[in-house]
């Protein structure tokens, strides 16, 4: 896609008296007080629970609070070792909890197609005032362990688009990032570039990964990214046929040495979708743990969190 500037759309006890016994002899005075002293006993003795639960309550939200304090700053402690570990310069900030409302989604200008209101979206940052960033990974060539085991250590979220050209030799490297947390989604069956191929051939492509994710990882994907970033309005259609809602592009893009922007400012902004992809010592000079050592150095020196980008679509 050609590289376009974006423009700015950052959107409480009751209690029951013994009654005083009245009368003229004292045998019925007598037979009357002790009624009453019964009563009295019985309403103080009925009264105690009320007060002893309430104390258990008490102390059980105190205790709770604790609890999840403890719990709380345990996990922090556990993150910056683990990033100690991995090499971090510093701890990833955590991201805010997910938003109640998902952030309206349109086409990014200059990205639009003909007919495309009623096309999946297009877009290159998601609008939210919160300071994230998301991050996704495509294609599937590089299935290093290491990263698997990074990942799941600095409990960093992102979102896989994949190939299955690329990925069908080792489905279980897949699996096993799922079972994470990781959504897994369509890139393509070959990663051919769409716009040279007819409306047939694309939906074959989309659709034959949409079954192909759904037989294999259980769960038919949402998402969609064209192979380079390319489309027309065909794939759109197609994409719309197999079952897609959005189509995600990036705005910023990450290597192992380096980062490339979208914007004429060359930085992050809330809500940005960073590319990178499944690469390591054969095609980068470093690992795919060496790239996100560089990409959290990036982020967390701007002050942002990786979020799940699934949270807000």
């Amino acid at each position: 896609m050609q590289l376009v500037g974006q423009k700015g759309n950052r959107k409480q006890y009751g209690h029951r008296s013994a009654g005083r016994a009245r009368g003229r002899f004292g045998v019925v005075l007598a037979a009357l007080l002790v009624a009453g002293l019964g009563t009295a006993c019985g309403s103080s003795e009925s009264a105690a629970p009320d007060k002893t639960e309430k104390t258990k309550a008490g102390k059980g939200a105190e205790s709770g609070a604790a609890g999840a304090l403890a719990q709380a700053k345990a996990a922090q402690q556990a993150r910056v070792a683990a990033a100690k570990r991995w090499g971090l310069v510093k701890t990833p900030l955590m991201a805010p909890a997910a938003p109640k409302e998902k952030p309206e989604i349109s086409t990014r200008e200059g990205f639009e197609v003909e007919g495309g209101d009623e096309l999946p979206h297009v877009f290159t940052t998601v609008p939210t005032e919160d300071k994230v960033v998301f991050l996704t990974i495509d294609d599937g060539a590089e299935k290093d362990p290491e990263f698997l085991k990074m990942m799941r250590e600095l409990k960093i979220p992102y979102t896989a688009f994949l190939s299955d050209y690329l990925v069908r030799d080792n489905y279980p490297y897949f699996k096993e990032m799922q079972a994470a947390g990781v959504t897994l989604n369509n890139h393509t069956l070959n990663h051919r570039y769409m716009p040279g191929l007819s409306y047939d051939q694309q939906r074959e492509e989309i659709c034959g990964q949409q079954d192909t994710i759904q037989r294999v990882f259980g769960k038919r994907p949402t998402l969609f990214r064209p192979p380079y970033g390319n489309y027309n309005q065909d794939t759109l259609k197609a994409a719309k046929s197999c079952g897609i809602k959005a189509v995600p592009l990036w705005n910023a893009e990450a290597f192992v040495n380096r980062m490339d922007y979208r914007e004429w400012d060359r930085d992050l902004h809330p809500g940005d979708i960073i590319l990178t992809h499944f690469r390591g010592k054969d095609d980068w000079k470093g690992s795919m743990p060496d790239m996100i050592r560089h990409v959290m150095k990036t982020v967390t020196d701007k002050g942002y969190a990786v979020a799940r980008l699934e949270d807000y679509l």
